[in-house]
């Protein structure tokens, strides 16, 4: 039986004895470490690889970082009241349940932008939702949130309800919409078969042409909607648009609303403000600021978007995540800032989350360290341990945005996480290092049988992304203690790691 304190999978597997693999690893040779990884490369082929494999395989020591420039695919915007099957029409057009759905008009969703494909094309889905049933003010809220999801949007789905006709409400956003320079398609939902299309026809008098009468719920009329969106789309999102690789490092600098994202982006370009460069290809025009710290020019993208027009943020969990989200699309690295004179909230949490799952560098920047007490600075160390555990990796900078206290903290910090961000391991280092580690600390037995790594390959970098090839299924625990161990070992400070598995079985030997 295997050395190990767990008990279960969910749990995280503790090694009883110590290792030296950083020394062991040092001993090695990189020419001896590409011999190991050879001969285990051999082995795989007595096992059963799909083509997706040997394309990987075949690909081993090729530059898989794409230095092109990146482009940001459409958008298309969801827009309509509550409960005319907005998040439902979603769910249509990606394929899968993601947004959430209830018979509720104004449900709360955390996410509000999903990636989808249509006849080829790659675009994002922006459904608009989030916002607090208002019985009294629901009318402007409607427009706000429609209002919000039309400026990101390249081309928007206007939903109405066949059933009920066009409301109050809806002519709130149709005068909203005229305003708006973007083509819009007026969908005419809950049409469920031929003779209830004769309800959508009366929506011809809302002024965007021809309605398009679709069953969001059983999928009749989707395809020739979505025909008709992905040939009005263009090629990348206006208000992305292209990002030139190389150039200044480009830094997202994000957090719940007053935690002092202006005011550190403000007392960073004050005096040393080099430029304010608009990007090419825009038709928002979105500014991002050049600054100078540490000798250096940082690119601190989206920051026009993220203070204009703040009355519309105040209270708007919906409209941070957003503009959260298309900063995060731009950054290599994200800043997210923390409040220390107030307790971690949900939202901190949630935004942490949304910049690990984009998979961007990160540093956490504690601001308003000037107003930190001693009794404050005990409560905060709890909730660091408690609430921020899943982020330990993740370098800290104590700053004061106010004063500009710090500040110049923030540069070491960055240049740790994206040295970590682009970092490869190669393919010999990274099988003598698994090849160590499974020697000191095999995988627990399970069910009589013990799961072996075949093989393990680094498939790309921005964030580092690794796939393990495997005889069986690999612990969560398991995975987790190698993932904690290649931070350990090869210094990933300040990214998100993917430790991926291909189990693979033998290969049947033919008489």
């Amino acid at each position: 039986m295997s050395e190990s304190l767990t008990t279960g999978d969910g749990e995280d597997y503790i090694p009883v004895n110590e290792d030296h693999i950083a020394d062991r690893l040092a001993e090695i040779s990189e020419e001896e470490a590409e011999q190991r990884a050879n001969v285990l490369l051999s082995g795989l082929d007595d096992y059963e690889l799909d083509p997706e494999d040997a394309e990987l395989l075949a690909r081993l020591g090729e530059d898989y970082d794409d230095d092109s420039d990146e482009v940001i695919p459409p958008v298309l915007a969801i827009i309509g009241r509550p409960n005319v099957g907005k998040s439902t029409l979603v769910n249509r057009i990606l394929g899968r349940r993601e947004a959430v759905v209830e018979d509720v008009p104004g449900v709360t969703r955390d996410r509000v932008s999903y990636q989808a494909e249509w006849a080829g094309r790659n675009f994002t889905v922006v459904d608009t939702g989030g916002w607090e049933h208002d019985a009294k003010g629901i009318h402007a809220r409607v427009a706000e949130q429609a209002e919000i999801a039309a400026d990101f949007a390249d081309v928007i789905l206007f939903v109405v309800d066949s059933r009920v006709g066009a409301t109050a409400t809806d002519e709130a956003v149709v005068k909203m919409l005229r305003r708006k320079n973007k083509p819009v398609l007026l969908v005419a939902n809950k049409v469920d078969d031929a003779n209830q299309e004769a309800d959508a026809s009366f929506l011809w008098g809302l002024g965007f042409g021809q309605p398009w009468p679709v069953s969001a719920l059983h999928g009749r009329g989707a395809a020739d909607l979505l025909d008709e969106v992905v040939d009005k789309l263009p090629e990348f999102s206006a208000y992305g648009g292209v990002i030139p690789r190389g150039g200044p490092r480009r830094i997202a600098l994000i957090g719940r609303p007053n935690v002092g994202k202006s005011s550190l982006l403000n007392k960073m370009a004050g005096s040393e403000r080099v430029v304010v460069d608009t990007l090419a290809g825009t038709t928002r025009d979105p500014v991002d600021e050049l600054v100078e710290l540490g000798d250096e020019v940082w690119r601190f993208v989206d920051t026009a978007g993220i203070r204009r027009r703040q009355h519309m943020a105040q209270g708007s969990d919906y409209y941070a995540s957003l503009r959260t989200q298309s900063a995060l699309e731009k950054a290599e690295v994200a800043v997210v800032l923390l409040a220390v004179d107030e307790v971690l909230s949900e939202q901190d949490v949630r935004i942490l989350q949304m910049t690990i799952d984009s998979g961007r560098a990160l540093v956490l920047a504690f601001n308003k360290w000037d107003l930190m007490d001693e009794d404050r600075r005990r409560y905060l160390e709890r909730e660091i341990e408690t609430d921020l555990a899943h982020v330990e990796w993740a370098p800290r900078v104590n700053i004061s945005a106010k004063t500009g206290w710090h500040k110049d903290k923030l540069v070491p910090a960055l240049h740790t996480a994206l040295e970590s961000w682009d970092k490869r391991i190669s393919t010999g280092k990274l099988n003598t290092f698994l090849g160590e580690l499974v020697a000191a600390h095999p995988h627990p037995l399970r069910g009589g049988k013990q799961p072996r790594i075949l093989f393990g390959t680094q498939v790309s970098s921005r964030p580092p992304r690794f796939v393990l090839f495997t005889t069986g299924f690999l612990d969560p625990g398991y995975r987790r203690f190698i993932t904690r161990r290649l931070r350990e070992t090869f210094g990933f400070e300040g990214t998100p790691i993917e430790v991926a598995m291909r189990v693979r079985e033998k290969r049947q030997r033919t008489k």
